[in-house]
């Protein structure tokens, strides 16, 4: 493989403060480049060393014979037994190779066909030091289900090798990355209004031409790996390699995907390998019967507040399995892209516990950094990256780690983009502490602003976390008191209303035009989503009544939520046009604390202004722009279709004045009612 040419100086020139950790940002590339060349040298190349599922696993060969393998280093013994044969524990045994490794060989039947069935069930048997038989799931597992409710709670592995003439051929390319990401963050089993489990043939028929009509360009699909545990939104992963069957079958996944590319909608999928499932019996601990096979031992092979494992990054088949993982999804899906889990909690030897990130560069490059889960990391962007060609990774990093999103090359982990976690902290500490003449305009825009130059984020004003239980929507904060009374078209709008659906507007616009260099929304959230998201578990008494979205509530035409669903749409279809995520040249010229107004021009020609004032309207108000000439609203926060007043005349031409305004040459004067946003843009 193509070595990476090092170009550290990049970093510095940069950001001359990084230069005084020159050495450790060094050692870190070199560690990479050791480790990925030892990888190369030891094995049948770095490219077949992430491609394990060939290897391990149950793989059907050409003459429909099986090789089994599996890696239980710990292990005395190894037994494969299923349906295939009747359940004997004792007579299928695997062949012990080096390096703690086992290979199983299952001629064809007479027939030459498989000697294993489709769909039947299988377990692995480990036979401990001790001697003791445990049942296993291959970690290779490729498709497991849950068993019926009188087989216990276990997940069953199942063989997943359809005939050919079943199995779904994908007909449409991959998305090329989009210039600008706006990315839908959805759930498959709570879209659906119904009081059950989605499926990922609803997803695809019924929600998809939602998020395409919306004006989104790529979906971001959460708690897809398989997950024994439904309430844990698909953070407690147990079968890495298969995709969670309560939505369906894998082939029902590919036809999703596949049907977002028609779309031209790029698929990404939240990935987990930050942590795993303390699940035995289905899972990956203990699976040679040591708490050390794919885990650090004792301590540090637990997370005390997930109550999960964490992955031993410096051993090779630990390495070979969660890069594999990657190219899995990549290449059996064709997923077009990750969004790695828990980045903080992987880049720290405290997991980001109890660190209030200061931002001092000691606490980025000092003995807390655990360098075996970021040279983990550079390893899979670059696998990513320059194995599998052009796809997009995203960070999860709360911390502000330098070098985040730049290449590995520069000594950066190679990320494209990462989430700006500040942001909607922000907006929900205004909702819950401040009143609405009390917010302080500087501090939201240096919140939405405090990002990394060249580092691109992507902005949010909600994403799941804020939806869960134990939280409440932006809508809920707003609205709560009135959204079960006061949303219908007709009654009168009262004031806790018509303050919901502005500052809802005007919230999610500014976070969408200054927050970053891409865009996220979490499943019905666009509309204002009503209630929380709450999974059945037994302290509801195991009810659907919280995982679900009430789509009904958007599609009524006399309800207020479609304003804020067509406002929704309407952005997305203005940025697709004018593209200000990936014109990061923004400059914010005004920012008045008693009039609660901020301006500020971003891509080719475009002027944003924002009154956030709860009472005061202004006429004549001058806004700074740089370029003459004439400009006119293409959009109005305040329009009648959005749920506004109409208190703005969008059919107006606005001349500019060579009169200089807020550090630029030429200014516009506007009226800006209270609570409103409008965007300008140059004829």
């Amino acid at each position: 493989m193509e070595v990476p040419v090092p170009n550290i100086e990049a970093l510095f020139e940069r950001d001359s403060y990084l230069k005084p950790y020159e050495k450790e940002i060094r050692r870190r590339y070199a560690c990479f480049l050791d480790l990925k060349e030892k990888i190369d040298e030891s094995e049948s190349g770095f490219d077949d060393f992430t491609q394990g599922y060939k290897y391990y696993g149950i793989n059907v060969q050409p003459d429909n014979s099986v090789i089994c393998r599996e890696w239980a280093p710990g292990a005395n013994q190894l037994y494969l037994t299923g349906e295939f044969n009747n359940w004997n524990r004792d007579e299928t045994k695997y062949k012990k190779l080096e390096f703690g490794k086992w290979e199983l060989k299952l001629p064809p039947n007479q027939d030459g066909s498989c000697p294993i069935k489709h769909l039947s069930e299988l377990k692995v048997v480990v036979e401990m030091e001790n001697g003791v038989k445990e049942d296993r799931l291959s970690p290779w597992a490729t498709y497991a289900v849950e068993p019926p409710k009188d087989k216990g709670t276990i997940y069953q592995q199942r063989f997943w090798n359809p005939p050919k003439h079943q199995k779904y051929e994908f007909k449409h390319s991959k998305v090329p990355k989009p210039k600008s990401l706006r990315i839908y963050e959805c759930h498959v089993g709570i879209a659906t209004s119904e009081l059950n489990v989605g499926s990922y043939d609803n997803f695809t028929d019924n929600i998809l031409p939602k998020i395409k009509k919306q004006g989104y360009n790529a979906i971001q699909l959460m708690a897809i790996m398989e997950h024994a545990y439904y309430a844990s939104f698909g953070y407690q992963v147990t079968s890495f390699f298969a995709v969670s069957s309560r939505y369906g079958v894998p082939d029902a996944l590919k036809r999703l995907i596949d049907t977002a590319h028609s779309m031209n909608i790029a698929v990404f999928l939240d990935i987990v390998h930050s942590h795993a499932s303390k699940n035995v019996s289905d899972g990956l601990n203990r699976f040679d019967g040591t708490d050390s096979c794919y885990f650090h031992s004792g301590k540090r092979g637990e997370h005390d507040l997930w109550d999960s494992r964490l992955f031993n990054y410096s051993e090779y088949e630990v390495l070979r399995f969660l890069l594999s993982n990657l190219r899995w999804y990549l290449d059996e899906y064709q997923f077009d892209g990750f969004r790695f889990d828990g980045v903080t909690s992987m880049l720290y030897h405290s997991h980001g516990i109890g660190e209030g990130f200061s931002g001092n560069y000691d606490e980025y490059f000092g003995l807390n950094v655990d360098t075996e889960a970021l040279v983990y990391l550079m390893l899979a962007n670059y696998v990513i990256h320059k194995i599998r060609g052009e796809h997009v990774t995203i960070a999860e990093d709360v911390s502000g780690m330098p070098g985040m999103c730049r290449p590995i090359e520069e000594g950066g982990l190679g990320f494209d983009y990462r989430l700006a976690m500040a942001i909607p902290d922000k907006w929900i500490q205004l909702l819950k502490e401040c009143k609405d003449e009390d917010w302080n305009i500087g501090n939201i825009v240096h919140t939405l602003t405090n990002r990394r130059w060249m580092e691109p984020s992507i902005s949010y004003a909600e994403s799941h976390d804020q939806a869960l239980v134990g939280d409440k929507t932006i809508a809920f904060w707003l609205m709560d008191k009135e959204m079960y009374t006061n949303m219908s078209t007709l009654s009168d709008l009262t004031p806790i209303i018509d303050r919901g659906i502005a500052l809802h507007k005007i919230i999610r616009l500014i976070t969408h035009t200054l927050g970053g260099e891409g865009y996220l929304n979490f499943i019905g959230n666009e509309f204002g989503h009503p209630e929380w998201l709450d999974f059945p578990r037994l302290g509801n008494n195991s009810s659907y009544h919280y995982a679900r979205r009430q789509w009904n509530l958007v599609e009524d035409d006399l309800l207020r939520y479609k304003f804020l669903n067509e406002f929704d749409a309407a952005m997305n279809h203005l940025e697709e046009k004018y593209g200000w995520l990936h014109n990061d040249s923004s400059y914010v010229s005004w920012k008045h604390e008693n009039d609660k107004v901020i301006a500020f021009e971003r891509g080719n020609g475009l002027v944003f202004v924002f009154n956030f004032h709860p009472t005061k309207s202004f006429s004549g108000y001058r806004v700074g722009v740089s370029q003459p000439g004439c400009y006119k609203i293409i959009l109005s926060s305040d329009d009648v279709r959005f749920g506004g007043q109409a208190r703005i005349d969008t059919n107006l031409n606005y001349f500019t004045e060579p009169i200089g305004f807020g550090g630029l040459k030429n200014s516009l004067l506007l009226y800006v009612p209270s609570r409103t946003a409008i965007i300008l843009v140059k004829n």
